[in-house]
């Protein structure tokens, strides 16, 4: 069934049933979404009037009556934002040492390492597995370079494959929480390397026990802006 559109007024009235005795509701005002275009039409006292928005105007209104506020951000905040899934903080991790542990074989113990890692970006939502990136050092803006992270269970894009792996609400312990897990051999792992573009395993059996990771091995991904997008 195709419904005609109307600028009536009264076809977009609403009542509640008689018998709970409250008066109808009337419409005051209307957005209608084209293909190219939004209009706003305004109603007062019978009189329609219609005027072209943008989706800002629109966010903008609605936003007035919403308190934003990022609170304290985390130590290591790179930015904040509205996302995907709503709050989105991104949290800078130096370059350091990390104990990772790859599983294998199902049944059997985990690989265990203790792998240098360059620093790393965690786009980090509540409850939800992060987005993971290397930078060469700290990102100062949007044209700062990232890298795939030599790390499994990530995709092409950053993000990270969750497993079994129950995420924190609290972003600021998402980072840890993701080297707590076990990694697996699966999501894509080619290209984290230059030495070793079809095995990251090999990468991390080279890597155990050094102290720094090769910063001429990463693989370029792009620039923070194209993240921020």
């Amino acid at each position: 069934m195709v419904q005609t559109l109307t600028r009536e007024p009264a076809a977009y009235q609403w009542a509640l049933p008689e018998s709970l005795q409250v008066p109808p509701d009337e419409l005051e005002a209307r957005l209608d979404f084209y293909h190219s275009s939004i209009v706003l039409y305004l109603v007062e006292k019978g009189i329609i009037t219609t005027r072209v928005v943008s989706a800002q105007d629109i966010a903008t209104a609605f936003l007035r009556t919403v308190p934003l506020n990022t609170g304290i951000l985390p130590a290591g905040a790179l930015w904040w934002q509205h996302g995907r899934y709503g709050e989105e903080v991104a949290l800078w991790r130096g370059p350091r040492i990390w104990p990772v542990a790859v599983q294998l074989e199902a049944g059997k113990p985990p690989v265990r390492f203790k792998v240098p890692m360059p620093g790393l970006i965690f786009v980090c939502y509540p409850g939800r597995p992060p987005r993971v990136y290397a930078a060469k050092r700290r990102p100062t803006g949007p044209e700062s370079l990232l890298f795939n992270a030599p790390l499994f269970n990530i995709y092409q894009d950053g993000t990270s494959c969750a497993g079994t792996n129950k995420y924190p609400e609290k972003v600021e312990e998402i980072p840890e929480s993701f080297f707590l897990s076990f990694f697996t051999l699966h999501a894509m792992f080619e290209h984290r390397s230059k030495k070793h573009p079809d095995s990251l395993f090999t990468l991390w059996q080279e890597l155990n026990g050094k102290k720094r990771y090769p910063l001429g091995d990463l693989v370029p991904l792009g620039k923070i802006k194209d993240v921020l997008k």
